[in-house]
């Protein structure tokens, strides 16, 4: 967190991001926040821990001495939830709360009628690194806009440490901070509730205020309708699971706070199963060899040790395609050391249960999760795999774990039945089409950042799906905000 702040202090450049090689001795950003794997390669974790996470920052304006981090954690959650509160009960959506698509809906109550209200999409790194993008810059008292921030969970989640609940190294707390604690100390507004469609604006008014008729709304699945001048999409993606036959029954994603609570809890389970050198060793096979599946099979491989086997399946011949080669070979030098078994250019044509011959009735409805393991046969998955590449043979394997990291559906909002205008254009992986300016091709009072918004570099390739590039493209979005509400030319965004 002491990166993102760092950072939001400094003016906004031209061409490339402020202060990855000096903060980090010369390692690429990419491999801090995709694989804290090759982090922890190069810089100690206990260090990369305080760079990228410390409440210090956050609490900086409070009496902090003799106090704990859960202490001010909790303090500070329930002083901001009640100066959102006190806006009125309108202000505050609750998705669990069941809405009658008859009845009207409940419009948001912005506190300021004449400023630029700003309505941002979704909490991860590009979301919440563009609220406090705004937040950092120098804006005329009239023009200062409202910014909200929605999200359907109320924690912003660190993800390139849930890997560290696996090993231990910290709680779940610590890297799934309540939006209300990072908050606390800014003007930024928070709902916690899910997004169900957009009616978009397009007339551009006098101090970036909408023209008459031309405000845009955000309908949320609780009921209330939000109001806007500026939208920012960055809502991100979720696992596709849906492809292989049996992936979404059989197998465990690892991209939320949820999916690694689950698996810490099945590991948990089968550790105390097969304790004991007379047991079979815990068999693991992740799915996946981009910086997820490594840092993923490394964690578990380096936490189970000789009571366990991990293979890492993937259909490239090589790990972290996209990566560097120094970090390539970094992380296969981790794996190696850690004894995880590459099986590089197959695919997996279909994950089923490996069903007990006596009483396979009894296992047709199960799930991977409602499963408990329990150590015995029935408990195993069979994964089918077919080769990518010449030469090699088809591979029926078995686990006690299958873990999926491959596919991710991006996260876009469709337009509300009753406008009537097209749709979001979106490209072939289901991302929204943005211009430089990260602005949505068709749409000049909405910006897309992260997984959200599909953008091509200068050879034509589209950007990868990875934090750097939703924090970069935060960095600009907040500027190009800041341009657009003060009639400033607009920055084209370059990914270094």
């Amino acid at each position: 967190m002491a990166y993102m702040m760092a950072s939001l202090r400094t003016p906004p450049i031209y061409g490339k991001y402020l202060g990855d090689r000096e903060c980090f001795h010369g390692m690429h950003y990419s491999s801090l926040v995709d694989s804290r794997i090759i982090c922890r390669s190069f810089v100690h974790a206990n260090v990369s821990r305080r760079i990228i996470y410390g409440w210090k920052f956050l609490t900086k304006d409070r009496k902090t001495k003799g106090k704990s981090d859960r202490q001010l954690i909790s303090e500070s959650c329930s002083g901001h939830l009640h100066k959102i509160a006190s806006m009125g009960e309108s202000s505050v959506g609750d998705p669990a709360q069941s809405f009658d698509e008859d009845s009207p809906m409940r419009l948001f109550t912005w506190p300021d009628s004449k400023r630029p209200r700003i309505c941002i999409l979704g909490g991860g790194f590009g979301g919440l690194y563009t609220a406090l993008r705004l937040e950092s810059l120098t804006w005329p008292p009239d023009k200062k806009p409202q910014v909200l921030l929605v999200d359907q969970s109320d924690r912003f989640v660190f993800k390139p440490m849930l890997y560290e609940i696996l090993s231990g190294e910290v709680d779940a707390w610590e890297i799934a901070p309540y939006f209300s604690e990072l908050l606390s100390n800014t003007s930024v507004l928070f709902i916690k509730d899910k997004v169900k469609t957009v009616c978009p604006c397009y007339g551009l008014g006098g101090n970036g205020l909408q023209s008459s008729g031309n405000v845009g709304a955000v309908c949320l699945e609780s009921g209330m309708k939000v109001e806007y001048d500026w939208l920012v999409l960055a809502l991100g993606a979720e696992a596709k699971m849906d492809v292989v036959p049996g992936a979404l029954e059989f197998a465990l994603p690892f991209s939320t706070l949820e999916d690694a609570i689950r698996l810490e809890k099945q590991l948990r389970a089968l550790e105390r199963k097969k304790f004991g050198k007379s047991q079979s060793p815990i068999h693991v096979i992740v799915v996946g060899s981009g910086y997820c599946g490594v840092e993923l099979a490394a964690t578990i491989a380096e936490r189970l040790a000789d009571r366990g086997k991990v293979q890492v399946v993937n259909v490239e011949s090589t790990i972290c395609p996209s990566a560097p080669v120094g970090n390539r070979e970094a992380a296969l030098k981790v794996l190696l050391e850690r004894n995880v078994q590459l099986l590089l250019g197959y695919f997996v044509s279909s994950v089923r249960k490996a069903y007990n011959s006596k009483e396979p009735e009894q296992y047709e409805e199960t799930s991977v999760a409602h499963i408990m393991p329990t150590g015995k046969s029935e408990d195993l998955f069979i994964l089918d795999l077919q080769p990518a590449q010449k030469g090699l043979p088809s591979q029926t394997l078995e686990a006690d774990l299958v873990l999926w990291t491959v596919g991710a559906k991006p996260q876009v909002p469709s337009f509300d039945s009753s406008f009537q205008v097209q749709q979001f254009p979106i490209n072939g992986r289901g991302q929204a089409e943005i211009d430089e300016t990260l602005q949505v091709k068709g749409h000049p009072r909405i910006f897309a950042v992260g997984d959200s918004a599909g953008l091509r570099d200068s050879s034509g390739r589209l950007l990868p799906m990875t934090a750097q590039v939703a924090i970069q493209q935060a960095d600009f979005a907040g500027w190009n905000l800041w341009a657009a509400i003060n009639d400033r030319p607009l920055l084209p965004f370059r990914f270094s």
